[in-house]
């Protein structure tokens, strides 16, 4: 295992990399404001984050990563075009794996640039790729953008396409819900004693929980009408699942989607941008023949991205986290920009994991 010592002299040297490419190093603040995280993630962060809290602040959060401080920076005083960089701790609650570090250094390179983003995007890659040659790396990506378009272009109601945006990062509840819109799943005994009622269910018991009784009865209407809608036409999802299983190298992932699109044409647009990225990146030199395209691929750890995403793993070492990781985050300058908002995207690497790795090949 490498020294302290090493890993901050290399986190210092890839930063320092960052910096000659034309990024500002930044350094939030370690305590974050809870309210931010959990309005984003929802209560599922506490069991991801340290939570602390005093009189004054109240709620905080250790820094569980660098993105979301450092795009509030930016969409309060940042200028355009910004190209960032940093280095520090980052703080991981684990509760399932002993083995996981909970502190460990992170070093990262961030872009906001509303001219190019499929520039931007290949230029985040090929930056993160090149602090990596020589290390035994497959390098995965993916587009979370095309999903949710397929999503939006579903026949269906507003109701269940927003539902499962919201779950597109937890593939069981998305299956689930898939499932239940689309009539495969029945529906619980509870839930169609509940839709045989009619008219309002509150006023005749004690309400329990933090929820009025005029919401207790607005959200008792949504499901009426939601079993009242027609189901997701089947060939519609048989054409998402098709799309969900898309596991390719980026030509042949790109001509399997083309052919989905067919049934699926909202994610036409989706695929014209990674066109436009595939190109963008080889003009960089990145072997994009070689490069493993998963359309699935971020679901269950990038929760704010919303476009292009992508990682680079140890095969060898299936036990470990991804080297290197980032994806594009558009929809996050949104929520956090008070009606402005800038394409962006990033990418962060773990310093300590690439020594450990060059240990193993001495």
């Amino acid at each position: 295992m490498s020294e302290r010592s090493q890993v901050l002299a290399r986190a210092t040297r890839l930063r320092m990399n960052f910096e000659a490419a034309g990024a500002q190093v930044v350094d939030p603040p370690l305590l974050q404001p809870a309210d931010t995280l959990l309005d984003l993630y929802g209560e599922d962060i506490r069991a991801r984050a340290y939570v602390t809290s005093d009189a004054v602040r109240g709620e905080q959060m250790l820094r569980p990563d660098f993105t979301l401080p450092v795009v509030q920076m930016h969409m309060s005083e940042g200028a355009e075009p910004a190209r960032y960089t940093y280095c520090g701790e980052v703080f991981r609650r684990q509760e399932q794996d002993p083995d996981r570090a909970n502190e460990y250094l992170q070093v990262g390179y961030e872009v906001f640039d509303r001219d190019d983003p499929a520039g931007a995007d290949a230029e985040v890659f090929a930056l993160i790729a090149l602090q990596l040659r020589g290390l035994p790396l497959r390098a995965a990506s993916g587009d979370i953008g095309i999903l949710m378009a397929a999503v939006e272009g579903l026949n269906t109601t507003a109701v269940r396409k927003a539902a499962l945006m919201r779950h597109i990062w937890r593939p069981r509840r998305f299956r689930s819900l898939l499932d239940r819109f689309s009539g495969r799943s029945t529906l619980p005994e509870s839930r169609l004693k509940l839709l045989s009622s009619e008219g309002r269910l509150t006023g005749s018991a004690t309400v329990v929980g933090k929820r009025s009784e005029a919401e207790i009865d607005a959200r008792i209407e949504i499901l009426r009408a939601d079993a009242a809608a027609p189901a997701i036409d089947e060939n519609e999802i048989l054409a998402l699942e098709a799309l969900m299983a898309v596991r390719e190298t980026v030509p042949f992932a790109i001509e399997q989607m083309r052919d989905i699109a067919v049934d699926l044409p909202a994610i036409s647009p989706a695929l014209d941008r990674l066109d436009m990225r595939v190109a963008a990146l080889k003009a960089r030199g990145i072997d994009i023949d070689s490069l493993d395209f998963e359309a699935s691929y971020g679901r269950t750890s990038m929760e704010y991205y919303d476009g292009f995403v992508f990682g680079f793993y140890a095969e060898a070492r299936p036990d470990l986290p991804p080297i290197a990781s980032g994806g594009r985050y558009d929809a996050l300058t949104r929520q956090l920009g008070q009606g402005a908002e800038i394409p962006a995207v990033g990418g962060v690497l773990r310093p300590d994991l690439m020594l450990m790795l060059e240990e193993g090949q001495s």
